[in-house]
């Protein structure tokens, strides 16, 4: 039987997503070098959690403890997801990795941090909603301290929702009397409670997100539109130049982090929220082949939404000039390091 083409473009994508999708535009794919891409991805994205840490990136400590933990829930889909299961599964489907007491709960924890990331997202949308739209709950809200609550609320809510998935699979095979790969139960397409959860799950993430960054945006880009004029209308012109507003300026590096986020968000997510409602709809099960439309379109939004969790820090490097020079010393320093050992 023909390798499926759909198959081939996922074996490329996904071990060039997992260098290139963190950060920027990292061109070190080889075939060569293909065991060494789960640590090549690791390290680039704990150099962009360090450096968030830091607090040097010229944003509020609230935005930036958003950001840490979106680059943290994305950090452990890229291993969970991309990297042991999606790159492992095509270059090595015999490692341990496989086993099914080992596949599970990576299973579980991909499944967990997917939902954590996403939600992380309408939490740092509604941060900025919050703190653009709603005055006099700014104060209260918009700090480090509610950041930290609400981050560590999402994320507990987030593994709880996802617990029922760990308990979804069974082995697919038993080779030498060990439980090798992880397959949904044989009853999980006909029970009506796994029916239930499966569609409370689809519907929970990512459909509720996706509508609510929308309407949060458009609330948003409207309070902004008004408060512009308003302020422009009360500073007035002189001598025929525009005044620098330093109000409007720190406001709109946050607008264009938010909407580049959220954008990313909807645009790599609308595949496979249209994708799901259509599965619904037509209750679509099975294909009839690798080169079935059907297929490949979820094939598609599998893709996208893995690229989703890598873009957020290629946003931060090309929004934020501060996280680009942390960026650039960060690399600077091993090299200047290994220079002067040199040198000595």
């Amino acid at each position: 039987m023909e390798y499926p083409v759909i198959y081939q473009i996922e074996d490329i994508y996904y071990p060039a997503l997992a260098v290139i999708g963190v950060p920027g535009k990292l061109r070190l794919f080889c075939s060569t070098i293909i065991s060494l891409l789960p640590f090549l991805s690791l390290t680039v994205n704990l150099v962009a959690i360090v450096i968030l840490s830091r607090g040097k990136c010229g944003l509020s400590k609230c935005i930036s403890r958003y950001l840490l933990g979106m680059a943290a829930a994305d950090l452990l889909v890229v291993i969970t997801d991309l990297i042991l299961t999606r790159v492992g599964l095509s270059y090595f489907p015999n490692s341990f990795v496989f086993i099914t007491p080992v596949c599970r709960p990576i299973m579980f924890l991909g499944s967990a941090a997917t939902v954590v990331s996403v939600w992380l997202t309408v939490a740092f949308t509604f941060d900025r909603f919050v703190a653009i739209c709603c005055e006099d709950l700014k104060t209260k809200y918009c700090t480090e301290k509610m950041a930290a609550v609400v981050i560590g609320t999402v994320s507990v809510l987030g593994c709880l929702e996802t617990v029922p998935w760990y308990f979804a699979y069974q082995p697919y095979a038993i080779i030498d009397n060990v439980t090798r790969h992880c397959i949904f139960k044989l009853n999980f397409r006909t029970s009506p409670v796994w029916a239930a959860f499966e569609l409370f799950h689809l519907i929970l993430t990512p459909c509720v997100p996706f509508i609510l960054i929308l309407l949060l945006n458009v609330m948003t880009v409207r309070r902004i539109l008004m408060a512009s004029q308003v302020r422009r209308g009360l500073r007035g012109r002189s001598n025929g130049e525009n005044h620098k507003d330093p109000e409007m300026e720190n406001r709109k590096k946050s607008i264009i982090l938010l909407f580049s986020i959220s954008g990313s968000f909807i645009l790599l997510w609308v595949t496979q929220v249209v994708k799901n409602i259509y599965r619904r709809i037509t209750d679509t099960r099975y294909y009839n082949s690798f080169t079935d439309p059907r297929y490949i379109t979820e094939a598609t939004s599998g893709m996208l939404q893995l690229l989703s969790s890598c873009t957020n820090t290629c946003i931060y490097v090309l929004t934020q000039a501060k996280f680009r020079e942390e960026l650039k010393n960060a690399v600077k320093y091993p090299l200047n390091l290994i220079a002067k050992l040199v040198k000595s």
